[in-house]
């Protein structure tokens, strides 16, 4: 089976994506490379930040690698916080704190629309390609479900009743933001397989 790195140091998020790739490849972390450091992320997009890490890791091992970035963009905030989605309260990434001061932004804010955005740059050899999920939704006004990780207990998806954290990763990954742009790259790698 061949390898493919996923550019992330984040244990649920590659067991997330690992589950929607199955079988077509041998999906490893940044734990199983040998990358320790943080991956600068510089970019003021999140398409340049996918495509930061990507380069960053395919430099240091040679091997094809995919790398994303997610925002999460706030009607009401002018589509922050976007790039600073997982720094938003402080340089910690603490998704507690990033969940409290969404909540405090938008207290007196009847407009609760958001989106959650992904973007996702596979590179593969001197090749890229980029590849982009998203999820409307509305933020509600406190903490609801104990699935799922970063802004998940605040963010309910249209259509649906549940936040993403009352919902299983499997009822999630059909609709959740990652879950599409992921849909679109194994879509991808198979056309791949197929025709070699």
């Amino acid at each position: 089976m061949r390898k493919l790195i996923f550019a992330t140091h984040n244990k649920h998020k590659s067991d997330e994506v690992s589950r929607m790739i199955g079988d077509l490849f041998d999906v490893r972390d940044l734990s199983q490379t040998g990358i320790e450091e943080d991956i600068p992320e510089t970019g003021n997009t999140l398409e340049s930040n996918a495509r930061i890490k990507a380069r960053y890791v395919y430099d240091r091992t040679g091997q094809n690698v995919f790398a994303d970035d997610t925002g999460l963009e706030v009607e009401a905030l002018n589509g922050q916080p976007g790039v600073f989605t997982a720094r938003y309260a402080g340089p910690e990434c603490d998704s507690v704190k990033n969940m409290h001061k969404l909540l405090d932004d938008l207290a007196n804010e009847n407009n609760r629309r958001a989106q959650f955005r992904t973007v996702i740059c596979l590179k593969m050899g001197e090749s890229e390609f980029i590849f982009e999920g998203v999820v409307k939704g509305t933020i509600t006004r406190g903490f609801s479900g104990k699935e799922g990780f970063g802004y998940d207990p605040i963010f309910m998806p249209d259509g649906y009743n549940q936040t993403f954290a009352e919902m299983s990763m499997e009822e999630k990954n059909k609709i959740s933001h990652r879950g599409l742009a992921v849909e679109k790259l194994v879509s991808f790698l198979r056309k791949i397989g197929d025709l070699q």
